[in-house]
């Protein structure tokens, strides 16, 4: 019951304590470091934000963002304007393909398109994610895929084998079935476990990953 309290006391404390998000109406549920985040929040970046927030506390091996983006008045835009105003954010953006759209339907983006590489897709994310009137994004892009599955196997293993945020000793192992890699093993911490998955995105030929990384804590 002790190390229950602990991590939901901490998580509500780094809620707090982080600057870009407002805490007020967030709170916390905890079981065996399956930590749950309810209420509401004004923004869509500080619903990413505060999972984030959570996902650094020590013990937390997973995050259920159940926040719901309650938009203030100023911040509203209708359909037309926010749809504009995201087409307008991926073409500025030089990361992101020609051809990736985005439509908006009552604060809720969807995009679509194709791209090379997953993080094309989530520079695509990133790029529509903070505009003001965004209530969620919903990532409909695919990925073009023309790679030997071999190749990605052996790309992302050496990704691995690179980054220094993966000890030396990691278990992770990769798998692929076609073009889709499958991460299985232990993490350290949500920032090791957030630098195998995003090494995975990187190499050139993955349609899809499946996360079924355990973190220690």
């Amino acid at each position: 019951m002790g190390k229950t309290k602990d991590i939901r006391e901490a998580t509500e404390a780094e809620l707090s304590f982080d600057p870009l998000v407002d805490a007020t109406d967030i709170t916390v549920r905890n079981m065996n470091g399956d930590v749950a985040l309810n209420g509401t929040v004004p923004s869509y970046p500080q619903y990413l934000e505060a999972a984030a927030a959570a996902q650094r506390v020590a013990g937390v091996k997973n995050v259920h963002n159940h926040l719901e983006v309650m938009l203030l008045p100023d911040d509203y835009r209708d359909d037309a304007m926010l749809t504009t105003a995201a087409n307008n954010a991926l073409i500025a953006n030089v990361t992101v393909p020609d051809g990736v759209e985005a439509t908006a339907s009552n604060g809720n983006l969807t995009l679509t398109g194709t791209v090379g590489y997953g993080a094309q897709r989530a520079a695509a994310e990133q790029a529509v994610s903070r505009l003001a009137g965004v209530r969620n994004v919903k990532d409909e892009i695919e990925i073009w895929v023309d790679a030997d599955p071999v190749d990605v196997t052996l790309l992302v293993q050496d990704a691995l084998d690179r980054n220094a945020l993966i000890a030396d000793d990691s278990d992770v192992e990769v798998g692929t079935s076609g073009n889709t890699v499958a991460l299985t093993g232990h993490v350290r911490t949500w920032a090791e476990h957030d630098a195998v998955v995003a090494a995975a995105w990187m190499a050139g030929g993955v349609m899809d990953v499946v996360d079924e990384l355990q973190i220690t804590g």
